[in-house]
């Protein structure tokens, strides 16, 4: 029996040339999920509830983007729904397939690709060392965050109930309404 080879960013880059809904994960190149309305409303709603960090000029502040591809390692390469650097790690614009690991990650589940965002993903972002990571269902309206200890993620909020705000780590001078990003 032959050992499947793993897939490398270059082959990633490849492929994007006939579709750019692809990602890789572990040496497999994934095709995403196509994105649901429920899935856009909560980005946007975390998005938009973040602005207060997003600031441009002066000191402090974050990079939050959508949909960014991270390159972790030549054989990983997510797009996260969110992703955010602090600038001062990086304090210009990043630009392309960003190389450094982030600061904060949200994914949203998306119906049949659960495993992805509450296991792969989860033990890929603990290995590179991602500081929060952050779980929305749309469906469960529920949000879980993690924050990493020692190595290893830690839970620091769990919610699976609408009609309540929340400050979660590393904004927690911000409260998310949960029943407006949820719909309810």
């Amino acid at each position: 029996m032959e050992a499947q080879k793993l897939k490398s960013f270059s082959d990633l880059e490849e492929a994007w040339l006939q579709d750019e809904n692809l990602e890789l994960i572990n040496g497999e190149i994934i095709r995403r999920p196509m994105s649901r309305f429920e899935h856009g409303n909560a980005q946007s709603d975390i998005i938009t509830g973040l602005a207060p960090y997003r600031r441009t000029k002066g000191p402090g502040g974050w990079w939050i983007a959508t949909e960014v591809s991270v390159k972790y390692s030549d054989t990983n390469c997510p797009v996260h729904d969110l992703a955010g650097w602090r600038k001062e790690r990086i304090p210009t614009m990043p630009h392309g397939v960003i190389e450094l690991a982030p600061d904060w990650v949200c994914e949203i589940t998306s119906p049949g690709h659960e495993k992805k965002d509450l296991l792969t993903n989860l033990l890929l972002l603990q290995k590179y060392r991602v500081p929060f990571y952050w779980i929305i269902s749309p469906e469960e309206h529920s949000l879980i965050a993690y924050q990493l200890v020692n190595g290893k993620y830690s839970l620091i909020e769990s919610v699976d109930h609408c009609g309540e705000t929340v400050r979660i780590e590393p904004f927690s001078d911000v409260e998310f309404d949960l029943s407006y990003i949820f719909d309810a």
